[in-house]
């Protein structure tokens, strides 16, 4: 079985806000830290550096303040071969920060972002050359959240349908209800996403968004438009289900987790990238898997993917062997196809 539909020949082209991150080191609660990491947060950077991992020829477009993080943020974001020549640098505007405060129940996460570069961003940014040329345009549920503006440049992204728009689109809801001043999310986000190529959501944040008793077949029904609804159900499985077409579940690795803020990104990337390069559907969600772990064993948002010797042999496992793999608790990409 091969992917029904896949977007044409080309770059993508990821948009949105990425900070300055600051993050204790060694990891524990920010208020215990004596010592701080300086990286880089963005999901839709974070998306776009996988990409390049895998080889997918990418770019960046964003807006960073001429201040030193913003310098740091551009620096880091290109030396994962991510074409960033299109950022803008806004003078009067500084550059977004997080901070990162990991404790045993989860990453909690302070914003420092209102009034920031990337906020000013508008719906003009679509008519730029990169875009213009994508095959694929990547946006998230973060950036609607950040100004009207912000919420405009998404809305514009979507509001063609899929056989007019000249790229197709790929939705990650990424949830941030820190970002949401007001009680519209639910409805702003199932409307975006319902106007995508393709969406990922998480099981648990559809849940906490439209209703605490969905399942992945509910989030197919209540998203009925888009050509795949990715449904990620945490440590567990992910889900694929193609509009009027099949339904496909491929379980989670298990891995060591040592902070998990970006593996959602991480995994979106690796779909998309088996996606592009016409996979099957299992093999893209595998791949999306196989990416996650590389984030979920770091603090920052980008980790080092296996080799890719390793990565075509977790591919070409069976169905049996794939999940035998993802029960083994401890185990992961690179060690299992090392020969563990």
């Amino acid at each position: 079985m091969t992917a029904p539909w896949r977007p044409a020949p080309g770059p993508v082209v990821c948009v949105g806000e990425t900070m300055a991150a600051l993050a204790p080191d060694p990891v524990g609660p920010l208020e215990d830290a004596e010592h701080l990491r300086l990286t880089v947060a963005g999901a839709e950077s974070n998306v776009a550096m996988y990409l390049a991992d895998h080889g997918i020829p990418v770019a960046w477009l964003s807006a960073l303040g001429d201040d030193a993080p913003g310098r740091r943020v551009r620096a880091c974001v290109a030396a994962a071969g991510v074409d960033v020549t299109h950022v803008r640098t806004d003078p009067d505007r500084p550059t977004g920060l997080l901070l990162k405060s990991p404790h045993p129940d989860g990453t909690r996460v302070h914003y420092y972002r209102s009034g920031s570069a990337a906020s000013a961003l508008g719906p003009g940014l679509l008519d730029t050359p990169p875009v213009r040329a994508a095959s694929l345009l990547h946006v998230s549920g973060i950036t609607p959240a950040l100004s009207p503006s912000c919420r405009e440049l998404v809305s514009r992204a979507l509001g063609t349908a899929p056989a007019e728009r000249p790229y197709a689109v790929s939705f990650d809801v990424n949830h941030r209800p820190a970002l949401w001043r007001d009680d519209t999310a639910a409805t702003v986000l199932r409307d975006l996403a319902d106007r995508a190529d393709v969406v990922f959501v998480g099981l648990d944040e559809a849940q906490n968004l439209w209703g605490a008793d969905l399942t992945a077949d509910g989030v197919r029904e209540l998203l009925p438009r888009p050509r795949i609804v990715v449904v990620k159900d945490g440590a567990e499985s992910a889900t694929a289900a193609v509009l009027e077409g099949d339904v496909v579940v491929v379980p989670a690795l298990r891995t060591r987790v040592v902070e998990p803020v970006g593996a959602g990104d991480a995994f979106a990337a690796g779909f998309l990238a088996g996606l592009l390069r016409g996979e099957t559907l299992a093999r893209a969600l595998r791949l999306g898997h196989i990416t996650a772990v590389s984030a979920l064993g770091v603090t920052g948002d980008h980790g080092s993917l296996p080799d890719a010797g390793s990565v075509r042999r977790l591919l070409a496992l069976s169905a049996e062997e794939w999940a035998r793999v993802a029960r083994e608790e401890g185990s992961s990409a690179g060690e299992e196809s090392s020969g563990r």
